[in-house]
């Protein structure tokens, strides 16, 4: 394996790479990037590939390690509508995978997909060290769980759609009054820097609030796809940030496709939204993601090869 220096991104026209991450004193750089392995503790997820019972949840935490997970997301309820969940069924589905991951894995850092203070706090006392709020503090006092815990918090963007909800003719409308999709920027923008604000004001570490755009959520997908594109724009806001892309209906209106046939449409809108800067990546297929994201940052001037002999002898 090479491991001689490499040097910064030299070509014109690279963008900056995010803010780097840390979580539980451990910091992610240009040099690695983030794959977040999706754990699903609901039986009826949009890929049923990704959901796990009691019986087979560990096989595929000790499958994410293998295959290059940094961090792991547990969820505990759908996030489209569905069959409703209260939170002692949502805290008994997630809180007792966070505490055997902490146990089998200590050294792997554990996310919870929730939007409940309560859950949060849970998950918390479990040993949880990230609180994926992927609808937008519709539940305030989670960030301050993130705050008194030392957690990272991740601000997401919904548009205003309360959880379990899918959006319905959404609209935004830009204030210069120019291109329509411009308009969905601009919210997502002042909307995360509001929250990212709040969450540093509470207390949490700067470098563990991270930005989520939240491609689908309260969007259309030509929504989502200005925004894949005008990733910079996000990755200006100065926190890392976070794409969760994985088969998800972007992917799969854009090519027409059923969630267990997105993973190349994946991939690609993975390869862009790091070539662009984002940094942590919420991934159903661990091992692609893994190589995608390394390879992109190799060609970015971030990562050495894993080997460098041809045309050396």
């Amino acid at each position: 394996m090479v491991t001689a220096p490499v040097p910064g991104p030299a070509l014109p026209g690279v963008p900056a790479g995010a803010a780097p991450l840390r979580l539980r004193g451990r910091t992610f750089g240009p040099d690695r990037p983030v794959v977040m392995a999706v754990v699903n503790r609901t039986p009826d997820s949009f890929y049923a590939a990704a959901r796990f019972s009691d019986g087979t949840v560990d096989a595929a935490v000790d499958r994410a390690v293998a295959d290059g997970a940094d961090l792991l997301d547990v969820g505990g309820v759908r996030a489209g509508r569905g069959p409703a969940v209260d939170e002692a069924e949502e805290i008994a589905r997630v809180v007792p995978v966070v505490e055997r991951v902490r146990r089998r894995h200590p050294d792997l850092l554990v996310s919870v997909d929730t939007w409940r203070a309560t859950v949060a706090r849970a998950a918390a006392d479990a040993g949880a060290d990230l609180l994926n709020d992927t609808w937008a503090g519709h539940d305030p006092g989670l960030v301050e769980v993130a705050a008194e815990r030392g957690l990272g918090v991740v601000c997401s963007h919904t548009g205003g759609a309360t959880p379990r909800t899918d959006p319905w003719r959404t609209t935004y409308a830009a204030a210069d009054g120019t291109d329509p999709l411009d308009g969905v920027v601009q919210d997502v923008v002042a909307t995360l820097t509001a929250a990212a604000a709040r969450a540093v004001a509470l207390g949490v570490d700067p470098a563990s609030v991270l930005v989520d755009a939240t491609l689908d959520f309260g969007k259309t997908t030509w929504h989502s796809l200005h925004l894949l594109r005008t990733t910079p724009q996000v990755v200006g806001i100065g926190h890392p940030v976070l794409m969760a892309l994985s088969r998800k209906d972007v992917v799969g209106e854009t090519l027409g496709l059923p969630p267990d046939e997105r993973l190349e449409g994946t991939l690609a809108a993975t390869a862009v939204a790091a070539w662009l800067g984002a940094r942590v990546f919420r991934a159903h297929d661990v091992a692609a993601t893994r190589r995608t994201l390394d390879m992109v940052a190799a060609v970015r001037g971030e990562l050495a090869p894993w080997s460098s002999v041809r045309g050396t002898a």
